[in-house]
């Protein structure tokens, strides 16, 4: 039986194409720094993927057992080259009107699946 457990989050950027589109650039595929998809494959994440509809960014997790949030948020604190990448995504990103203080991306409920 599969244990794995998947994450659904919305973040928006700033409503401006340019910014967006460096947004994009920064995460096309192979140009995510390489210490950044490390830590975030050390923490058990499987898989990742980012999608964007207008300045509204969507992104699904697969995780495995040993994921825990709250440590990954421990270890990014922890990792210099991490907090660097969120400085810089942080000029493109603005937090959803109901995310907590501090809150980047903002868990999603899942309210349908196909059975």
């Amino acid at each position: 039986m599969n244990q794995n457990k998947q994450y659904c989050l919305a973040l928006d950027l700033k409503d401006d194409q340019e910014l967006i589109s460096k947004y994009k650039a920064y995460h096309a595929s192979g140009n995510a720094w390489p210490e950044i998809t490390d830590s975030i494959k050390s923490a058990g994440i499987l898989d990742m993927q980012i999608y964007c509809t207008g300045n509204r960014l969507f992104m699904i997790m697969e995780v495995d057992q040993t994921f825990d949030p709250d440590l990954k948020a421990e270890m990014d604190a922890g990792n210099p080259k991490v907090q660097e990448w969120e400085s810089l995504m942080d000029q493109f990103q603005v937090p959803l009107p109901w995310a907590d203080e501090g809150q980047k991306w903002v868990p999603m409920d899942k309210i349908f699946q196909l059975v």
